[in-house]
This record gives C-alpha cells, sequence and structure tokens, in this order.
C-alpha cells in the first residue's frame, strides 16, 4: 500500500474533522490504525482542528539575538491541555476486594474441590510456611483471619493439588471459555 496524494487528502480531511484513526483505516482500506497514526504524525497533523492546545513550535538551534535599541518583549506562555486516565479505585484495609475476572473462568467441579479442602486445610500463618506446604492465601490479609491453606503441595508447585487446579489451568481450557 503506498500513500497516494489522494489518500493522503482523505486522510487530513478526515483527521481535520475529527474522525479516529481506526475510522479512517477502515475508510481507506489496505492501512492500519498504527499506519494512520504513524502518516499523521509525519505530517505533523497530531493536533485536531478546533484543540484548545497550540501546535508545537519547533525550536531552532540557536535564539536570535535581539536587535541592538530594540525594547524587550514579554515571555509568551503557552497552556497545555492534559488528560489523566483515571486509575482503578484504592480498595482500604479491612474491605473486601472486588470480584477478579478470573474467577469467572473457574470451572464449578475446582471450585467445589477447593471449598472440601479448605474444610481441612492446616490453616497456618506466613511464618510457618515451607516448601512443603501450600502457600494458597484465604481470606482477608487485613484481618484476623487470615490464612494460608498449609496442605501437602504437588511435586514442583506452590499449592496443593486442589489449588493447583485452580492456579494452573491448561491454555487450551481458558482460550474455549472466552469463546
Amino acid at each position: 500500500m503506498s500513500w497516494t496524494d489522494e489518500r493522503v487528502e482523505t486522510l487530513k480531511k478526515m483527521w481535520g474533522e475529527g474522525q479516529s484513526a481506526s475510522q479512517i483505516a477502515k475508510e481507506l482500506g489496505g492501512v492500519t490504525r498504527n499506519a494512520v497514526i504513524g502518516k499523521v504524525h509525519r505530517l505533523g497533523l497530531s493536533n485536531r482542528a478546533g484543540s484548545s492546545a497550540p501546535a508545537p513550535e519547533k525550536k531552532s538551534a540557536k535564539p536570535a539575538a535581539p536587535k541592538k535599541g530594540a525594547a524587550k518583549t514579554s515571555t509568551e506562555v503557552k497552556v497545555v491541555e492534559v488528560t489523566v486516565t483515571p486509575r482503578k479505585p484504592i480498595v482500604p484495609a479491612g474491605q473486601p476486594l472486588p470480584p477478579q475476572p478470573s474467577a469467572n473462568e473457574i470451572s464449578p467441579e475446582a471450585l467445589a474441590k477447593v471449598n472440601e479442602v479448605e474444610k481441612t486445610a492446616k490453616r497456618i500463618s506466613l511464618m510457618e510456611l515451607t516448601e512443603r506446604t501450600c502457600k494458597w492465601p484465604i481470606g482477608d490479609p487485613a484481618t484476623e483471619d487470615f490464612w494460608f491453606c498449609g496442605l501437602s503441595v504437588q511435586q514442583g508447585k506452590p499449592y496443593c493439588e486442589a489449588h493447583v487446579g485452580v492456579a494452573f489451568q491448561p491454555m487450551s481450557n481458558r482460550r474455549d471459555r472466552r469463546r
């Protein structure tokens, strides 16, 4: 795909109208969103029409020397608009964590097995953990009722058989559930 004059003009027009790079790529055909973004930057079109932020000015290597007898001018101040992406809210200590997305992917059989195992777990503290004890955390770490499973681990894994079944799912099973 080459950038013909006609395609560049279409890109400039659509970009000026505020169309997204994906929309422009779809309209042009045979070009990706990233190719559109790259071309926009090479053309110097990074600021949208109607944007409150002025286009950046190219700076010369040497500042121009003031002419003799010229009055001092005031320094120009430019205002730049910044968009901040909000962060995920922080959960205060003692509050339960929101459900994790991967919890929906665990099979009911594996969850039933984990529930049964946790009834017979040794309920050990952090200081009691060894290389032979299951390190699966249970409960809220900010409370007194927090413990680790403590059952015997599976060879080469940090968890017991039941918790390994939840933590290490085969890749094909995870792919199938997403479809």
